[in-house]
Parts: C-alpha cells; sequence; structure tokens
C-alpha cells in the first residue's frame, strides 16, 4: 500500500522540480496574442510531452548507470550542481531568458523549447536520473512514478489555465513564484550534493 505522506512529498518534490512557475511566466510570454483555445492545446502538448520525457528519463535511470558504470553517488554530485546553478538561473531570471523569442512561430513549440529545456532542463534530468537509479524497492518506484504524473498534470493544469492566472497574479506574482521555485531547487541540489559527498566520504547507502 502507498504511504499517503510520502506520496504527498513526491508530488511536491517533482512539482517544484519542474520548475512549473517559471515555466507558466514563458508560456504566457510564449503565447501572447494567442487565441485561448490554441493556447490551450499548445498546454495540452506541452504536457504530454513533459509526462512522456520524464517517465522514459526515470525509468532508464538504472539502465544507463550500469551502462556507463558511473558512481551513483558521483552523479548525485553532478545532478546537484547542475541544479543548483538551475535554481540559481531561475531566481535571477526575469521570467523571459534571452533567446525565447527567437522560436518559430509557424513551429511546433511544445516539445522545442517548452517540454526541453525550459521544463526539463539539465539540472531536472540528472535528479530524475539519480532517483530513478536509487529506487531500491517496488513500493518506492511506484511512489515516485505516481508523485510524477500527478505533479506533471497539476503544472499542465497551470499551463492550461495560464490566461486566468496571468490576469490573477500579474507578471509580478508570477516572477515572486518563479523566485520561490528558484530557491527550492537550489535547497533541493544542495541536499543532493550533501547526499552525495557524505556517500562518497563515510560508505553510506546508495
Amino acid at each position: 500500500m502507498m504511504d499517503v505522506n510520502m506520496f504527498i512529498g513526491m508530488v511536491v518534490q517533482f512539482f517544484f522540480l519542474l520548475t512549473p512557475f517559471f515555466v507558466l511566466s514563458l508560456f504566457v510570454s510564449l503565447t501572447s496574442g494567442m487565441e485561448l483555445p490554441k493556447q490551450r492545446k499548445l498546454a495540452v502538448r506541452t504536457t504530454l510531452a513533459v509526462m512522456t520525457i520524464v517517465l522514459i528519463i526515470y525509468l532508464l535511470g538504472d539502465r544507463i548507470f550500469g551502462y556507463l558504470g558511473i558512481s551513483l553517488d558521483a552523479f548525485r554530485i553532478g545532478a546537484g550542481l547542475v541544479l543548483l546553478l538551475s535554481g540559481i538561473e531561475v531566481v535571477r531570471s526575469s521570467g523571459t531568458p534571452s533567446g525565447t523569442r527567437q522560436c518559430d512561430d509557424d513551429g511546433d513549440i511544445a516539445v522545442v523549447p517548452l517540454a526541453i529545456p525550459y521544463t526539463v532542463g539539465p539540472g531536472t534530468i540528472g535528479t530524475l536520473l539519480t532517483m530513478g537509479a536509487s529506487a531500491d524497492s517496488a513500493r518506492l518506484r511506484v511512489t515516485q512514478i505516481a508523485g510524477i504524473v500527478i505533479a506533471v498534470l497539476i503544472m499542465g493544469l497551470l499551463l492550461y489555465f495560464s490566461a486566468a492566472l496571468e490576469r490573477l497574479l500579474k507578471k509580478k506574482g508570477l516572477n515572486i513564484l518563479s523566485k520561490l521555485t528558484g530557491l527550492f531547487l537550489a535547497a533541493l541540489a544542495s541536499q543532493l550534493i550533501f547526499t552525495g559527498i557524505r556517500n562518497i566520504m563515510f560508505g553510506g547507502a546508495q
């Protein structure tokens, strides 16, 4: 049976790992002037793309480490450093990074750049790989997968109702939430780095 507290914790952790409010501010910027039905179709496509990508990355984690022969704790440190940089970038960003407007207006931006790299960036990929590889029981793996699915769906709802949220929160509110997301990422990154260093130095469990 799934532990409810663990499940809720996983949902919250994965939700912030996807930097949803940062992605929301980018989505609002990229879809400015777009008709509401088209905007919502784009939100659905983006959500499906993110769901597919994160599940594949999570499920392939242990195999990738096995093929490459990389220490899980070494990868924890590396992923933590990259995630820390991502968190710092989110905190420092004004919500529209340079290059956002360089997308082809006639192309589908659901996968690139919305799903990759804005939602599922290098830090998120590294963290998902680490979590997938370190899941040492079927119960934990099921809980984490369920947490991923729910977190992505919640993020998808934010994108789907982005027009209403933009009117409610305004640009300033979105930026504040985005920066809080960055702080959470920095904390998660620090924990990954600390765990990796502790296990390498003291031979802790992987």
